[in-house]
């Protein structure tokens, strides 16, 4: 039998040494089809724990082990204390896995760690025992507090709800008793959702909730940007209601994604472009009825569905965030008819990248005026705009404003 902890090892491991995002890391190894989904989830579970899982390491140990031996215990310990799996499978399979790498010296300290190790207490302090808590690292657990007060805790603890799909025709086949009706027509969250021949046919596609509520917030029109486009899902929802829609994105083999994107969905009046969109198109300029700059972001509201987020994001990142938010807002604000509307969304949950973004931008352009759009997913009417927030719409973290110009 295979050693259930040598996939996730694999996997994790170019997440935690290599860097790489868990989606591709995923794609890139050559995962046991006959255990992938139990793969997959103590990945997803391992990241989405790290925070919880290194205190308890660290709480149980003098000295800390080396990365290779200290992501075993992490897997060992989310198989334990998230699986209920069974202590002489988990801790046999531990130990085993650390002689196959080549770590045979720390196999006893493997063996004896697994099977002595308690569950410590919480910190006294607020904040730090939050984090541990919800597993989220301590500088965003800060900014959460300060920003939701008693709401932070269930922001930072909201689970996923499923897979959310949009039909575009045949919803009826897929009639699960189990799914969750959104506020959008042919919008379901299911449990569980095998993808098979619709997919391919374009008779649905996947797309947050979050994404769908920002494409269904921006009115029909007739000429369209989407100004930070791949994959491409908000693309294709906005060619549904507008003559016209120009994608663009700033990295070529992402713009490719967008194109198949649209061809798979049946979508022709979708035109994809490779450009910056911090940097002036004159060919642009005053040339779209609407302009939606969905913008790099922290991402800090999706990372119940990306966990790795907490481990490759810090706060650093965030001043250098903001300024290609607000280069991006204040070029595409060019691109906008008179008349027109310029839109503004990240997938965050910090007021820095929001509100902060939306009131710089009315404060230096004195031809826009705010105009904060409607939504049916529940939310949160910031001062300028609305935030959406995991644990109140089905498991979204967006924002969404927009300014009009006069």
């Amino acid at each position: 039998m295979t050693n259930p902890l040598t996939d996730p090892y694999l996997v994790l491991v170019k997440v935690y040494s290599g860097g790489k995002f868990l989606k591709q890391a995923i794609s890139d190894t050559p995962v046991e089809p006959l255990n992938r989904q139990r793969t997959v989830k103590i990945c997803y579970g391992v990241l989405d724990k790290d925070v919880y899982l290194s205190y308890i390491i660290g709480q149980n140990t003098k000295t800390a082990p080396k990365s290779a031996v200290k992501l075993i215990l992490k897997i060992a310990l989310y198989m334990l204390e998230f699986m209920g799996k069974h202590d002489y499978m988990v801790v046999d399979s531990a130990v085993e896995l650390t002689k196959k790498l080549g770590k045979s010296g720390a196999a006893g300290f493997v063996n004896g760690f697994l099977r002595s190790y308690k569950l410590p207490s919480l910190p006294e302090d607020a904040t730090n025992g939050l984090s541990i808590k919800c597993s989220t690292p301590l500088w965003l657990t800060k900014k959460i507090r300060r920003s939701y007060k008693a709401e932070a805790e269930q922001i930072l603890s909201a689970q996923p709800l499923g897979q959310c799909v949009r039909f575009v025709r045949g919803e009826e086949r897929y009639a699960d008793g189990n799914r969750i009706k959104t506020p959008f027509d042919g919008v379901y969250i299911y449990p569980n959702f095998v993808r098979d021949e619709g997919f391919f046919a374009g008779d649905y596609t996947f797309q947050s909730v979050g994404s769908v509520a920002i494409g269904a917030a921006i009115s029909p029109c007739e000429r369209v940007l989407d100004a930070c486009a791949a994959p491409g899902g908000k693309s294709v929802l906005l060619a549904g209601k507008c003559k016209s829609v120009i994608s663009c994105e700033l990295h070529s083999h992402r713009a490719q994604l967008i194109g198949e994107y649209a061809r798979r969905m049946g979508v022709d009046n979708i035109e994809v472009i490779t450009a910056d969109s911090s940097q002036f198109k004159a060919e642009f300029g005053g040339a779209f009825d609407a302009v939606l700059c969905d913008v790099p972001c922290s991402g800090t509201g999706v990372i119940n569905e990306n966990p790795d987020i907490k481990l490759n994001r810090s706060e650093s990142d965030i001043p250098s965030l903001n300024a290609v938010q607000s280069a991006i807002l204040a070029n595409c604000a060019r691109y906008v008819k008179s008349g027109g509307t310029l839109y503004y969304s990240t997938c965050s949950i910090l007021p820095e990248e929001n509100d902060s973004i939306a009131v710089g931008f009315l404060n230096t352009h004195a031809d826009y005026e705010l105009t904060i759009p409607s939504s049916p997913l529940e939310h949160r009417l910031t001062r300028y705009g609305l935030q959406f927030l995991p644990h109140i719409s089905l498991g979204a973290g967006f924002y969404l404003t927009a300014f009009r110009r006069k």
